[in-house]
């Protein structure tokens, strides 16, 4: 390995230096000697970092953690480099991890779900961030109530997105289906679902925080408030492929490390959050960042949790319409061995700065 762009560690053992004007020569253990004194005293970001590429469905306050780490220089100290690629869509993130485009996915859990229950059992949850829905659908006045949504056009990301499990889980408290007495229309991804409201290409949306913020902000009201129903879900979550989870446990455990300590800046320190959340999501009116934030950090995972009645939540939804769902146990899905060792090590405790 290179030490330096000009030097590397084999020129400074087996080439001489000289001082011309004092002709003095290095014995061999100056060499040496210089070698590891390099080693030891050069910059940390001169040596390779470990690589991981990431994936995530949702430019939201809930999957803003790696860019908290990013802004926070988090990846650098524990000497990872991780590219984050966003795809507006649960299943086609899910897609891409089982593909082989993807080491970790940032995602809700019916993707990983439905896979395993069809057979593909490569992904696994490895941490928790958000473990209950908090998505909410608004809409412009007069429409008040979902009743009114009769016969309209009613905004998800993706069919089998959580924004599409939320919405239909809403509407069928009411006995109203999707098809029969309302239009379902798919935007692709949460921005892209905000400016289909504004516009007026759909009567309502299924938002997130701080887009919900920014909706009531242009005009726009609740029609269900999400996060009072607290309805058990996989939300959010990281995923990884078991492949990966068997070649690079170490790289994966300083990940979650790094998950760790940005999820202690977003729950503790609002004013770098605000600036993150501002800088990725374009978002520069502070009331709006505010109020999505008073709303969400609820709902999320300090210690990066991951609960089984959530994923059994998608387990029952899913054996609604494949049986094969009902032998599945969370725990298939599960592997908390980071999790695990963060407690046992005492590195929440540390990190929160609590008594083990």
């Amino acid at each position: 390995r290179s030490l330096h762009p000009r030097i590397s560690a084999i020129d400074l053992v087996s080439k001489p230096f000289t001082n011309k004007p004092r002709q003095e020569v290095f014995h061999e253990a100056d060499y040496i000697a210089m070698v590891w004194l390099i080693l030891f005293t050069m910059p940390a970001e001169a040596l390779p970092a470990d690589r991981l590429l990431g994936v995530h469905s949702a430019r939201v306050m809930s999957q803003s953690m790696p860019w908290i780490a990013e802004e926070a220089g988090l990846f650098r100290r524990y000497e990872l480099e991780f590219p984050l690629v966003y795809i507006g869509s649960s299943p086609l993130a899910t897609a891409a991890m089982l593909g082989g485009d993807g080491e970790l996915l940032m995602d809700g859990g019916l993707g990983p779900v439905r896979a395993f229950v069809q057979g593909t059992t490569e992904l696994v949850c490895i941490g928790g961030q958000k473990n209950i829905l908090t998505q909410s659908i608004l809409a412009k006045p007069p429409i008040k109530r979902l009743e009114d949504l009769r016969g309209k056009k009613v905004g998800v990301t993706r069919i089998g997105a959580t924004t599409h499990y939320f919405a239909t889980q809403a509407f069928r408290k009411i006995g109203m289906e999707a098809g029969r007495d309302y239009t379902m229309i798919q935007t692709g991804g949460a921005p892209e679902m905000l400016a289909a409201l504004v516009s007026g290409a759909i009567d309502a949306g299924t938002l997130s925080s701080p887009l919900d913020a920014q909706a009531i902000a242009l005009g726009h009201l609740y029609i269900v408030y999400g996060p009072d129903l607290r309805i058990p879900q996989v939300a959010v979550g990281f995923m990884t492929r078991r492949s990966t989870l068997a070649k690079r446990p170490q790289v994966l455990g300083r990940f979650m490390r790094v998950m760790a300590e940005a999820a202690k800046i977003l729950h503790t320190d609002k004013e770098f959050t605000f600036k993150v959340l501002g800088k990725q999501l374009k978002i520069d009116n502070r009331k709006i960042l505010e109020t999505g934030y008073d709303a969400e950090i609820k709902a999320l995972e300090p210690r990066l949790t991951i609960r089984p009645e959530a994923f059994q939540a998608v387990l029952d939804d899913v054996a609604q319409i494949d049986p094969r769902a009902k032998r599945v146990k969370p725990d298939d899905l599960i592997d908390r061995r980071f999790l695990d060792e963060m407690t046992k090590s005492g590195f929440f405790d540390q990190l929160w700065g609590e008594k083990s």
